[in-house]
């Protein structure tokens, strides 16, 4: 027997934690998981995204405080634990030459000093399994960039007393796998694309494609698909909490939830690191890991 099972999701910004697994969140809560979101930014500087919303002055002024109102509801939709690292979002830099990120953001932060925050909530909670972004942040924007590089170095470092003192940053702990939000894929992206043709419905994802097929982008491997399309309405209703950032009205919605749940029941993750014998592909993202 093992003690409780317990989910930690490491992301950039308020918003991100509902677009990103969110599915798999609350179906694993559904099970007697322990999830905990770590949000390592406000989201300061993302703009407003809803068009609704746009030019209300009283969101401009007090932008911080609306998306963390924002968060608060969405976590109590996905029914998980949320926390803050406290980091300042970074903005996502435009124009050529790329303008310089501003001073004391998230991403000029040392990375092993800003680790230590997250070394500190995981020795705290203690999961068996930790979501992030890969390399490339899913996109590259820098917050998405540093909170891979941050939680690369402190899945090895809550392990390690040397480096993160027990007496600063709590008991020794090592998570056993981790993983690489990967919903965003090609496959996935295909599948519902020629299932709205198929249908006579316009698609979504046309032009997305095309952008695709252009980067050259090298296809990730998706090694596990969770099952959990019980929760694709959970997981639309946390996106629209997040008001300042989803327009309810927009391409995030546009294929039909019976459509969604027939072509493409699943979650995607690439597993990046384990400590666990485990077997690709899998449908558990804590397959190998002992259950209670």
């Amino acid at each position: 027997m093992t003690e409780q099972l317990r989910l930690m999701a490491v992301h950039a910004h308020p918003d991100d934690e509902s677009s990103k697994g969110a599915a798999t969140m609350a179906k694993y809560v559904s099970e007697g998981v322990d999830v905990l979101v770590v949000t390592c930014t406000g989201g300061e500087r993302g703009s407003i995204l809803n068009p609704k919303l746009q030019g209300d002055k009283y969101i401009e002024e007090n932008i911080h405080e609306v998306r963390r109102k924002e968060m608060d509801e969405a976590r109590e939709i996905l029914g998980v634990e949320q926390d803050w690292l406290g980091f300042v979002d970074s903005g996502l830099p435009e124009g050529d030459p790329l303008p310089p990120l501003p001073e004391g953001c998230f991403a000029l932060e040392d990375v092993d000093k800003a680790a230590g925050e997250l070394v500190r909530r995981i020795r705290s909670f203690r999961p068996q399994v930790i979501t992030t972004y890969d390399e490339n942040g899913g996109y590259p924007h820098p917050d998405h960039i540093m909170t891979h590089k941050i939680t690369m170095v402190a899945f090895e470092g809550a392990a390690d007393a040397e480096k993160y003192p027990v007496e600063e940053y709590g008991p020794v702990y090592q998570p056993l796998k981790l993983y690489y939000n990967q919903g965003f894929n090609r496959p996935r992206t295909e599948a519902l694309h020629q299932a709205m043709l198929d249908r006579g419905l316009e698609s979504p994802y046309g032009e997305w494609l095309k952008r695709w097929e252009k980067s050259g982008r090298d296809e990730r491997t998706l090694t596990t698909h969770v099952p959990c399309a019980d929760f694709f309405e959970i997981r639309d209703k946390a996106l629209i909490a997040h008001a300042t950032q989803i327009d309810p009205d927009g391409g995030w919605f546009r294929v039909p939830m019976e459509v969604q749940k027939e072509v493409w029941p699943t979650e995607e993750y690439e597993l990046a690191k384990s400590l666990v014998d485990t077997s690709i592909p899998e449908d558990d993202l804590f397959a190998g890991v002992q259950r209670p």
